[in-house]
């Protein structure tokens, strides 16, 4: 069943579908590490937030336990989060160079951004079962962008988990690889394009640069405003 952004938003806030996550994201939110010790965290699933007219859907696997799940949106407040908008600016898709909270007056152009999971996996590894729950949230937000032409999947984990959606869905025989820089077409003529996640160490370790992202960025801007 299909539903508009703001009703399917609401219910992923609510939504207890996962008693593993539901009690991780309580964990994390009450002892909390020393850095965020007098900050207030969200604790909650984490619902995408962006443009619903948006040309451009960005995907992670799920929110950060002290970024997304303490500040209520997806890749803020983490370090993965700062190189992100700040490449995100550079390429003319946000208005700001930085995502802090939901009230720093951050907009996005022509694009969406989300997890394939609502909710922070302990260690980062979600269960079948836990993405199995979470897909029909992922479905619906594709059914409500309705001007979608690209996906940008970060990281390996969020691009295959993607691909598998997508499989699942129309039952897919193509083999799609994570290359960084490399277009799928997808059905419903989306491209989908793997980029390496914006992590920390990606960074220090050179596998990516700020400017190997922003070009990335502007390719999937160029290839979804023609």
């Amino acid at each position: 069943m299909n539903i508009n952004i703001v009703n399917l938003n609401k219910t992923i806030l609510k939504c207890k579908k996962c008693p593993r996550l539901v009690n991780f994201i309580k964990k994390i939110s009450t002892d909390k590490r020393k850095k965020n010790i007098n900050d207030i965290y969200w604790g909650k699933p984490v619902t995408g937030f962006g443009d619903i007219n948006a040309k451009i859907l960005i995907i992670g696997l799920a929110p950060a336990a002290h970024g997304g799940t303490r500040t209520g949106r997806a890749f803020t407040g983490d370090k993965s989060g700062d190189f992100l908008f700040k490449c995100l600016f550079k390429a003319k898709i946000s208005n700001q160079a930085s995502s802090i909270d939901l009230n720093d007056g951050l907009k996005l152009n022509s694009t969406y951004v989300t997890n394939i999971l609502k909710c922070v996996p302990p260690g980062d590894k979600p269960r079948i079962d836990e993405l199995s729950n979470c897909s029909k949230y992922f479905d619906n937000e594709i059914y409500n962008l309705k001007k979608l032409k690209t996906i940008i999947a970060l990281g390996k984990v969020a691009f295959d988990n993607c691909v598998k959606f997508y499989k699942k869905k129309y039952s897919l025989n193509e083999k799609i690889k994570f290359i960084h820089g490399k277009s799928y077409l997808l059905p419903g003529n989306i491209n989908l394009i793997a980029c390496y996640h914006p992590s920390p160490r990606n960074v220090n370790t050179k596998l990516i640069s700020e400017r190997m992202i922003v070009d990335l960025f502007k390719k999937a801007r160029k290839i979804s405003m023609n």
